[in-house]
């Protein structure tokens, strides 16, 4: 009685994020009660594995006993207070460790609250960076199939049709060029080319590229080769173009390293960070650049290139005490080697979609797992029963049109991952 109430308490004055909320007609709601581990519980005590992570923030597990702990002792101290003019110990000690732990050569953090605002911070750094040195560059390159976020600026160096084609006469200037068609060297290798012959053509324009290291998330977990990253690297350094990795999702172990930058061996001009950064407890987030890059604005005062961007609640005590609490975590705990014995648990299980008539094709980069399902078109809804079928099953799946994905948190069991591609594996058979 208490989901059903719960529910019709909700759809009286809640909109809710990415959703036709008529599907709600049919579709159910789920009130979750508490968390715990890899488990949601609602409050008729069904259990959900969140496979998903909650939206890919989650990375060790919900109500973990020592992040708890961290942002209870930090709430009795201090729970915010403005970053300008002022500063606190929690902030300091996050910023020391993402510059430690970061690709070499970014040694400024610059913080706020989401990642689409993160993404919003590295393009006006960028532009304006340029501006400062007298070079006016308005242009954006990003990747075909790119996805960096919602807001305005974010949302105009996206390229997923679903999120940016309402809202095109909105948009900041930007042009894309392809991404890599699949995961293999020459794939890379034609891509780059393809970015080399655009830098040949409009470097004096381009301030930056923005590129997802590795996976395009919300471009349906599209996965390419790490080669391509060491390519756009050598262009950028030659062309005069800023590269920007948007490692929002990426980062912080997901690929196999500590960040997806790391499997190939670069650094960025600037890395955009946020989602595991505080184990999916706040929100909070950070662009990290050259001190090249922070020199441009330091001056004598003036207003015009002094870097004018805030947020309230910019380097937020709690979140990142819950930031630092996750770092000791990556730091005592040996994550990154055990998820890759995770993830070969999980490339195993993948395997098995193979031999299913209505799957296309399967990739893995990491804890990153896809299954691209065939002979679908958008009306199907295939997304929606494959959901539908786990929530009845007690796995929280949520594919992304025809493909079925798995970013579950770090501290899945094995008996856990087996029970969730069990599941995913009979929501596709049964469609």
């Amino acid at each position: 009685m208490k989901n059903q109430e719960l529910k019709n308490r909700d759809l009286e004055v809640l909109w809710h994020p990415c959703t036709q909320m008529k599907d709600h007609e049919t579709l159910p709601l789920i009130p979750i009660k508490k968390a715990y581990g890899v488990y949601l519980e609602d409050f008729e005590e069904n259990k959900y594995i969140d496979a998903v992570s909650s939206w890919w923030v989650n990375i060790f597990g919900h109500t973990n006993k020592y992040i708890n702990s961290k942002i209870k002792e930090q709430l009795d101290t201090l729970e915010h207070v403005i970053l300008a003019g002022f500063t606190h110990e929690q902030v300091i000690t996050l910023s020391e460790r993402l510059v430690k732990i970061t690709p070499k050569g970014l040694d400024k953090c610059f913080y706020a609250d989401n990642g689409s605002s993160a993404v919003e911070v590295a393009l006006k750094m960028s532009y304006h960076a340029n501006l400062n040195d007298g070079k006016n560059k308005p242009l954006f390159v990003s990747l075909t199939n790119s996805y960096h976020g919602e807001t305005i600026g974010a949302l105009s160096v996206g390229d997923v049709e679903l999120y940016k084609d309402t809202y095109k006469p909105l948009l900041i200037q930007s042009i894309q060029t392809p991404v890599p068609k699949d995961m293999s060297v020459e794939a890379a290798q034609e891509a780059a080319d393809a970015f080399e012959k655009l830098c040949q053509e409009r470097a004096d324009e381009i301030s930056a590229i923005i590129l997802e290291p590795l996976i395009q998330g919300a471009g349906y977990m599209h996965m390419y080769h790490p080669e391509f990253l060491v390519l756009v690297r050598d262009i950028c350094n030659r062309y005069d173009v800023h590269f920007i990795a948007d490692e929002v999702m990426v980062g912080f172990g997901r690929t196999g390293e500590l960040f997806a930058c790391d499997v190939a061996g670069i650094s960025p001009d600037f890395i955009v960070l946020s989602k595991g950064l505080t184990g999916g407890y706040l929100p909070l987030s950070a662009v990290l650049t050259s001190n090249e890059i922070y020199m441009k604005f330091y001056c004598d005062y003036n207003e015009y290139k002094a870097f004018l961007h805030s947020h309230s609640y910019t380097g937020n005590a709690l979140a990142c005490a819950a930031a630092n609490a996750t770092l000791d975590i990556f730091e005592n705990e040996n994550i990154i080697e055990k998820n890759r014995v995770l993830s070969e648990h999980m490339s195993r299980r993948l395997q098995e979609f193979k031999a299913l008539e209505n799957v296309e094709s399967i990739r893995q980069t990491g804890m990153v797992c896809a299954v691209e399902l065939k002979g679908y078109s958008s009306e199907d809804r295939i997304g929606l029963k494959v959901y539908d079928y786990g929530l009845k099953n007690g796995v929280l799946l949520r594919p992304l049109g025809h493909i079925v994905y798995f970013m579950p948190p770090y501290i899945l069991s094995e008996e856990e991952c087996d029970k969730m591609f069990d599941i995913a594996l009979e929501a596709v058979k049964s469609l």
